[in-house]
């Protein structure tokens, strides 16, 4: 590497499909604007659940975007991901003939932790009720976490170096990370994103042993995090892709740079250990500063993990205090998420595509649902706070214990 330039790593596409919006402008739209759209489920077969609430993908239709070679072989986590990575080359301005010479520049890295329960119920059923002569070949892959990485690399031809993190929700923004080194190490373009659809009735029974899980039934009132009334989390389905390129190539193709990613660390403190939480989440976000040599008072804004579970919470504000000083009290924080629900591994990327458009529009927005803060943060709630943002700082914390921190510089626009 000697001699040679540092490669800096720029966001040039995002796509998304959420609760809230099946299109990147349709999801901030509704974000900005403080929308909640947490539901009673209506999925057939969860009525009898105690989980009664959940952030829902509605009107999507995988079959008006994806060839059915590939739908019938794939479950809807990946559905998900494939239109959400369509959706992102086709904002950065990359079509097909872009890596058709080279694919072997173009990688892919997505994140998964709950993999394809839906089409793995309706094989195992089979297999239970009719034989094993019912099952399917693609049963062997349709439920497995690499398969969204897999499938969107066939699809496009990609040949470059491609990975998934099996983790849990703070392994989105170890994807990003992961994404980064590889354009630094000489990809030019890395697909990377995070999808989820845990709302099957076999994803719905193994989300029940999650004692932070929400079983409130009123929607208004499940998902209130940083509350006296915190409850859980409500659990949601869908996620986004972004694409990330060489800021030089970026430059050279006069695309629009749309942020920067300059900081990532992560930690682990152990399954539900919350109050070892805030050691860790607070050395997540030292450690990503200091890689994008940041200093505490050049946050702009934060976007909270906001678990909404009470000791959860206070140890999320605790360790804002820790790593930001003084300045933890008085950054704007907010959690769109409460709004659509924790997509697992899909949130941590919603968030990273909210905190893109909010330095764009120099807006933060709210936090739906929440309006009496009891802990000593300065939660954005009600209606979207105008403010010059320049960087962002984007929080995640897994129920299995991981800790991750990102930080974000804002973009430069097109590069003409």
């Amino acid at each position: 590497m000697s001699g040679r330039r540092a490669r800096r790593t720029a966001v040039t596409g995002m796509g998304v499909v959420a609760p809230n919006g099946l299109t990147a402008e349709t999801y901030w739209k509704n974000v900005k604007e403080g929308v909640s759209v947490l539901d009673r489920i209506t999925r057939e077969g969860c009525e009898h659940l105690p989980l009664r609430v959940a952030g829902e993908v509605r009107g999507f239709d995988a079959s008006a975007l994806i060839e059915e070679t590939f739908l019938v072989q794939t479950d809807k986590f990946t559905h998900f991901a494939l239109a959400a990575a369509d959706a992102a080359l086709q904002d950065a301005g990359l079509s097909s003939a872009a890596w058709t010479d080279e694919p072997y520049s173009v990688g892919v890295v997505t994140a998964a932790g709950s993999g394809g329960g839906e089409f793995g119920q309706r094989e195992l059923q089979k297999l239970w009720g009719k034989g094993s002569r019912f099952v399917g070949p693609y049963q062997s892959i349709a439920w497995f976490y690499a398969a969204s990485t897999g499938q969107i690399s066939i699809r496009k031809g990609f040949k470059g170096p491609c990975g998934v993190v099996a983790s849990d929700e703070a392994g989105a923004l170890d994807a990003v990370a992961h994404a980064g080194r590889a354009v630094r190490r000489g990809t030019d373009v890395v697909v990377v994103g995070a999808a989820e659809a845990p709302l099957a009735p076999y994803s719905g029974v193994c989300q029940l042993g999650y004692p932070e899980l929400s079983t409130v039934e009123d929607p208004a009132r499940a998902y209130r995090p940083f509350t006296s009334a915190a409850c859980g989390f409500v659990p949601a389905e869908g996620g986004a892709v972004l694409i990330v390129e060489d800021l030089e190539r970026a430059r050279r193709r006069e695309a629009d740079v749309r942020a920067t990613v300059a900081g990532h660390a992560a930690t682990f403190t152990g399954a539900s250990r919350w109050d070892r939480s805030r050691e860790g989440l607070a050395q997540a976000v030292r450690g990503a500063l200091d890689e994008a040599g940041c200093a505490p008072e050049e946050i702009d804004v934060v976007f909270a993990d906001a678990l909404g579970v009470p000791e959860a919470d206070r140890a999320e504000a605790l360790a804002l205090a820790d790593a930001l000083g003084a300045h933890g009290g008085r950054v704007p924080v907010t959690a769109p998420k409460t709004g659509i629900g924790r997509s697992y591994c899909g949130a941590p990327l919603l968030d990273v595509v909210a905190a893109v458009r909010a330095m764009e529009d120099g807006l933060v927005p709210p936090t739906p649902g929440v309006f009496d803060v009891s802990h000593d943060i300065d939660l954005v709630t009600g209606t979207a706070r105008p403010a010059e943002l320049r960087t962002a700082l984007v929080l995640s914390r897994g129920l299995m214990g991981s800790n991750a921190a990102l930080v974000l510089r804002a973009g430069t626009g097109s590069a003409l």
